[in-house]
């Protein structure tokens, strides 16, 4: 509904202030809650990143069937998995680094070894154990700390990081 109504006002607009309205009206739209959408199926996302491709061309003003690989590197927009892995890693950062909320801290716990490691300077997250069940496996709780876990150690240890929104 709004890439319609910001379509019909597209020719009174410059690119940067069509892009700000985007991203005010259809992207924030698409970031909001994705941290639920982390694991779903490809199939589960396709219809978001079909709204997203819209809104690159929008901004853009380019035709229905252009690609939208080039137009994504020219806004600097990350695709909508990439998005919702990005957001995710940020939670999982905040929790890592103690700056997130309580309850992020209770569903992303650290781990802390028994005894004196190496590992103990890794900032791992604890992976829950799957008790054969597959829709454990898409829970966020299950999915954050194995996506953290992957990142090579050199990522996790960062002690800066930009905010949530970039």
């Amino acid at each position: 509904f709004a890439l319609h109504n910001i379509r019909k006002i597209r020719p009174f607009l410059t690119e940067q202030a069509t892009q700000l309205l985007v991203q005010a009206l259809v992207i924030s739209r698409l970031d909001y809650c994705n941290a639920l959408l982390a694991s779903l199926p490809s199939c589960t996302i396709k219809p978001l990143q079909m709204i997203q491709n819209a809104a690159a061309r929008l901004v853009l003003n380019e035709p229905k069937r252009a690609h939208v690989t080039p137009l994504f590197i020219t806004l600097h927009w990350l695709p909508i998995a990439a998005r919702i892995k990005f957001k995710t890693l940020m939670l999982a950062y905040r929790t890592a680094t103690g700056s997130a909320p309580a309850y992020l801290h209770s569903l992303l716990p650290i781990y802390t070894p028994s005894r004196t490691l190496r590992s103990a300077s890794e900032r791992r997250l604890i992976v829950p154990s799957q008790r054969d069940t597959k829709s454990l496996s898409r829970t966020f709780s299950y999915t954050v700390p194995g996506w953290w876990n992957d990142l090579p150690t050199a990522i996790r240890n960062v002690n800066f990081c930009f905010g949530a929104d970039h």
